[in-house]
């Protein structure tokens, strides 16, 4: 991890928040010495890119009945805070609706969630003079 220019993690949302594997995988890189200075608290992870790519069964956004209730992509920047690594979010909603047939006329919100995911991970490699 010390030696990555950019960290890449994948964040499903299970039962509004992060999956255990992840909890876990943060308890586990928050140590002394490793990740952050125990003398100063500064994190040793900083000036990283840290890529999230999260996705969302439902819809969690602003003006949905359950915004607000995505616990992980609020906890993991706090989780994190003391490594240094500031996570930068990408993500895509209403995963379940092609799959899930109440959800059936969601659909078109989540094609325009996953193409606007997708083209965010693109221009992560696109070079600036190429997007214009």
């Amino acid at each position: 991890m010390k030696r990555a220019d950019v960290v890449l993690l994948g964040l499903p949302l299970y039962n509004y928040g992060a999956p255990s594997s992840v909890k876990s995988w943060v308890d586990h890189l928050i140590v002394a010495g490793l990740t952050y200075d125990p003398t100063t608290q500064e994190g040793l992870l900083s000036g990283r890119e840290f890529v999230v790519v999260a996705t969302r069964g439902g819809g969690y956004g602003e003006g949905t009945p359950r915004h607000g209730w995505d616990h992980a992509e609020q906890w993991l920047p706090h989780g994190l805070s003391m490594t240094g690594l500031e996570p930068r979010f990408i993500s895509a909603e209403l995963t379940l609706a092609p799959t899930v047939p109440a959800m059936a006329e969601l659909i078109p919100l989540h094609e325009a969630s996953l193409a606007a995911a997708q083209k965010e991970i693109d221009n992560l490699w696109t070079p600036a003079s190429a997007q214009r």
